[in-house]
């Protein structure tokens, strides 16, 4: 895992720790907040686009603080939806990937928030190579302000889904969401961003005490132990009764709705019993069910459910009470799954 360094750069900056920040560099507390509005509203690519500060602040903001921007290195539009991949690369090299999909109540975008992963959930390209590193606050900020920029439209949704475990990032992570739902900056409510993780249970329970109001989603892709221990590493270390009771402490603290992912894969966990079984383990809880068809990557062997197994599943949930929708494919013709452009591009320069 390659070492950051350790410092901060402007743009994961709090506009109270910008302000003190100045003060110390000898300028004006209040030529923090103009900075702010730049980087965090106006989405300055650079310092250089801060026409109302001096040359001189310029100069030195340049000598003493980077300036997170990231370089597109791809896109690539599907032809059926018009979903957009993104590959950015990162100052050190590295390369994340992002998602931009449109649709009718608003834009929205699927960040990474770490190079790589080292969960080995089984269905995922992102966990192949491992963990390379975190993610700034910055990084996960630029992949949204750099897809506002390329496209001229205003992003209203973000979900936390993309490469990386955001759970295995906490603290950048936290930080990131106070910067991006600032009403200072995109002002991005709350409640339109989902974070997603595969069960580290004492960050989800960290997380429901910061007093946030983003949508928590558990991956949760089986209904027993010993599949799930089959699918997901992470299984091996939290048991299912602890994730969910972590889920259900979440919906207690913040009385927000707890969303279930769940990775329907052919003949794995797609029975009537797997249904079954789900229903009885979240069964109570005020939360929602969303079924994704797996995403086949030639790495795997994992092949999609048929559709009619996938209605059938999602009738079983529904009859009992539960809220449950097939997520919509978006992107199956550009790589659609996580992890897939980064590690072509990967394979390219090898």
């Amino acid at each position: 895992m390659t070492e950051q360094k350790n410092t901060m750069d402007i743009k994961s900056m709090t506009l109270e720790e910008l302000q003190s920040h100045l003060v110390a560099l000898g300028e004006k507390a209040f030529r923090a907040k103009q900075i702010y509005q730049w980087m965090h509203e106006k989405l300055a690519a650079g310092y250089e686009d801060m026409s109302n500060l001096s040359k001189d602040l310029r100069d030195k903001l340049q000598k003493e603080n980077t300036f997170m921007k990231l370089n597109i290195v791809q896109v690539q539009e599907s032809a059926i939806d018009g979903t957009r991949k993104y590959l950015f690369e990162l100052p050190d090299g590295n390369v994340v990937e992002s998602v931009w999909m449109k649709y009718h109540h608003g834009n929205s975008v699927c960040i990474s928030s770490q190079v790589g992963c080292r969960m080995g959930c089984r269905f995922c390209a992102s966990t192949l190579d491992g963990l390379e590193r975190n993610l700034l606050p910055s990084e996960m900020l630029e992949q949204i302000y750099s897809i506002i920029r390329h496209t001229g439209e205003r992003v209203s949704n973000i979900v936390v889904m993309g490469t990386g475990e955001p759970m295995d990032n906490y603290d950048n992570l936290i930080r990131f969401l106070r910067l991006i739902s600032d009403d200072k900056g995109q002002n991005i409510s709350q409640r339109n961003i989902t974070v997603s993780t595969c069960g580290i249970v004492p960050n989800m329970r960290r997380l429901a005490e910061e007093k946030l109001q983003i949508t928590l989603a558990l991956s949760l892709h089986a209904t027993t132990d010993e599949k799930r221990k089959q699918l997901m590493p992470i299984a091996n270390k939290y048991s299912l009764k602890e994730v969910i009771d972590a889920c259900k402490f979440y919906f207690e603290k913040t009385g927000r709705r707890i969303t279930f992912e769940y990775s329907l894969v052919a003949g794995v966990n797609d029975t009537k019993e797997d249904a079954n079984e789900l229903v009885d383990l979240i069964r109570g809880m005020n939360c929602h069910v969303n079924l994704i068809p797996v995403n086949p990557i030639k790495e795997r062997d994992y092949k999609q459910s048929n559709k009619e197994q996938i209605g059938q599943f999602k009738a079983r949930i529904e009859k009992s009470g539960i809220s449950a929708t097939v997520r919509r494919e978006m992107g199956r013709d550009i790589d659609g799954a996580c992890g897939q452009l980064r590690r072509k591009h990967i394979n390219k320069q090898c």
